[in-house]
């Protein structure tokens, strides 16, 4: 995929600028541009939320069938699965209660062995880096657990460990396989890892502004 020639970020546009960096160099914002943007095909920027939601969509169904097919119960959780249309219509709002529907976790995992029951955010990471700042500002769900997915392997840090100074990285041994509150099967994980190389293989993690 091609990147803006300016600052990095993914473009569709070869050799050119983001839709971010062109909307700058004609002196507008990007609201104002994509207010008179014409109909017909995505602007640059709605590409890239696009882009990035089905990029997303995708390490939470790998990450949902994998429990899935240990046994455990999955129950999307998340209030973009039970009301699709929502995130759509929260897109420009910024009060209180739409920040707390876009930070809800996109999980609920029940472990059959225990019946204990854990929240599961999903995040995919080309770079197998995941750290403190990558959370959502004032992110709420303090018993969450991250899943990491990235090029290689299948990761995940609890939220209180991300908020005392630990990390994902593509050296760390924060395997999924080795989580006490799920004890998986390490063998099974190792299945979807490759399921996660041939979905990932070419993908690369936005710049964000």
């Amino acid at each position: 995929m091609a990147q803006c020639t300016t600052c990095g970020a993914y473009t569709k546009y070869e050799g050119g600028l983001c839709y971010t960096c062109y909307t700058k160099s004609k002196g507008r914002t990007a609201d104002e541009e994509e207010e008179d943007a014409p109909t017909g095909g995505l602007s640059d920027r709605e590409w890239t939320r696009r882009y990035n939601m089905i990029k997303g969509r995708i390490a939470e169904t790998l990450v949902q069938e994998l429990f899935l097919s240990l046994g455990y119960s999955v129950f999307r959780y998340g209030m973009e699965n039970t009301i699709p249309a929502i995130m759509d219509l929260l897109r420009h709002v910024r009060s209180d209660v739409a920040m707390h529907i876009r930070r809800m976790p996109d999980f609920v995992v029940q472990n059959p062995k225990d019946n204990s029951v854990h929240f599961v955010e999903v995040k995919f990471r080309a770079s197998g880096s995941f750290e403190e700042k990558d959370l959502q500002k004032d992110y709420p769900y303090d018993n969450a657990l991250i899943v990491v997915v990235s090029k290689k392997h299948i990761k995940c840090i609890s939220v209180p460990e991300l908020r005392a100074g630990k990390a994902i990285s593509p050296t760390c041994r924060n395997y999924l396989g080795s989580r006490k509150e799920f004890e998986l099967d390490k063998e099974t994980i190792k299945d979807f890892c490759v399921f996660a190389v041939m979905f990932f293989e070419s993908v690369e993690d936005p710049k964000t502004k």
